[in-house]
């Protein structure tokens, strides 16, 4: 055999590894993988980001403090991070205001044991000049785990840290952000996208939203923030055929590549202070707000600025869907409410007669909203007509959007226990049905 043919032929062999080396690598760097489930709810707002569970999956429809519940744990602490499930580890973030720590608490997926807490700070809650949002507290961030380590941001010392661990609650690294002036609160996410964690911290100071090495934790790029206050998570969602990072608030709409921190486009559309995070179907972008201006806007997501539509719809906290063709919204106030996603024509409305924090979750044709009050709304997906499914109610305060996997509910709520506030994480799914 001649040495070209030689050549050819381990060159021919060797071509699924090269794909897979490949596929695992940005530029010259080789990149561990994301090393995650379909049965898992591994950051903010789910697998895909926007809210949307997987369809395979059968969440129990029904509910109460002794039907359906297969377990229910204590939470130390306080936080209103929602429950991040990878592997058979769920993990979330708690304060202790009276210990001055704020932690990263672990419990096992099948039984709810409690596996670890870390502490990831001790001192430097310092209180603020001006009384903080109701709503919010030391631990609002959601951890995200690449199924290697978990990221958790906590605001300390006047400023924005990101934490790593492993998976045993080992610290491996710490990456100061920016400094941070507290308005009404800190409770952006962190956000994970091939070898990078994308962080931000918008604030009155003048913030920062940056992407860090998820081994390292050292800063790759850093883009500086206008000095306004905002509270929303940077969000990694694919439009015109690549991934973006969205950041909406500071009265703009902005696109970043995830891998370098340029900016892909910068418009106006938004209003100073959001929180909802963003959707988009790869052609519209939507935005929402509450201060100084209420407001929902859809936007051609491809740096035109132009507004399809927009009105005074106060979306202020729960982020929006999108499906079909068609925007879902559940206001703060209560308004379920379903517009043609392009026109901004409204299908219909319905009044649900509660308050809101958490953000709505579809899993296939349903949507599931729970309210301030722990009452859980189930209705379809559907444009024809607001459709009630189901309601439960397991009494307490949420504020957490629940993760829905593996068709079952991971639901974080606060109880009054001889007078005393406890937290609890519920396991909510059908008894004698093993996880998918």
């Amino acid at each position: 055999m001649s040495h070209r043919l030689l050549l050819l032929t381990v060159l021919i062999l060797l071509s699924p590894v090269l794909r897979r080396t490949a596929n695992a690598s940005e530029g010259d760097h080789q990149v561990e993988p994301i090393d995650i489930a379909a049965t898992d709810w591994p950051w903010w707002r789910g697998p895909n980001r926007n809210g949307v569970a997987g369809a395979e999956q059968t969440p129990p429809l029904h509910w109460s403090e002794s039907h359906n519940v297969l377990w229910k744990k204590p939470i130390p602490g306080k936080g209103h991070g929602s429950p991040t499930v990878v592997g058979r580890r769920i993990f979330l973030a708690t304060s202790d205001p009276q210990q001055q720590t704020q932690s990263v608490v672990c419990f096992d997926r099948a039984t709810g044991k409690s596996l670890w807490q870390t502490i990831i700070h001790q001192g430097g809650l310092q209180s603020a000049s001006k009384k903080p949002n109701g709503k919010s507290s030391r631990a609002s961030a959601t951890v995200a785990c690449d199924g290697q380590r978990v990221f958790i941001n906590f605001r300390n010392r006047q400023a924005v840290f990101t934490t790593a661990l492993d998976l045993d609650g080992k610290r491996l690294w710490q990456t100061k952000i920016t400094d941070y002036m507290l308005h009404q609160g800190y409770g952006s996410s962190p956000a994970i996208d091939g070898s990078l964690v994308i962080v931000s911290a918008d604030n009155k100071g003048g913030g920062a939203v940056a992407g860090l090495d998820r081994t390292t934790g050292r800063v790759v790029w850093k883009q500086q923030r206008p000095m306004l206050p905002n509270y929303p998570s940077p969000i990694i969602l694919p439009i015109a055929g690549h991934d973006q990072v969205l950041l909406v608030g500071c009265d703009r709409v902005v696109s970043y590549d995830p891998r370098t921190g340029n900016k892909n486009w910068d418009v106006p559309g938004a209003t100073t202070e959001c929180v909802t995070s963003t959707v988009s179907d790869g052609q519209v972008v939507v935005t929402s707000g509450g201060y100084p201006k209420s407001h929902i806007a859809v936007m051609r997501a491809d740096g035109s600025g132009e507004i399809l539509w927009q009105n005074h719809t106060r979306l202020y906290v729960p982020s929006p869907l999108i499906h079909a063709g068609y925007l879902y919204v559940v206001t703060d106030a209560g308004i379920a409410i379903c517009y043609e996603l392009t026109t901004g024509k409204r299908a219909w409305k319905h009044r649900l007669g509660s308050t809101f924090t958490a953000s709505p979750v579809l899993v296939g044709e349903q949507i599931y909203i729970t309210s301030d009050a722990g009452k859980t709304f189930i209705f379809t997906a559907s444009p024809k007509a607001f459709e009630l499914v189901a309601e439960n109610e397991i009494s307490g305060q949420v504020i957490a959007t629940p993760a829905f996997c593996g068709s079952r509910i991971y639901l974080r709520i606060a109880k009054l226990h001889g007078g005393k506030r406890q937290e609890m994480l519920y396991c909510l799914g059908r008894p004698n049905r093993s996880e998918p």
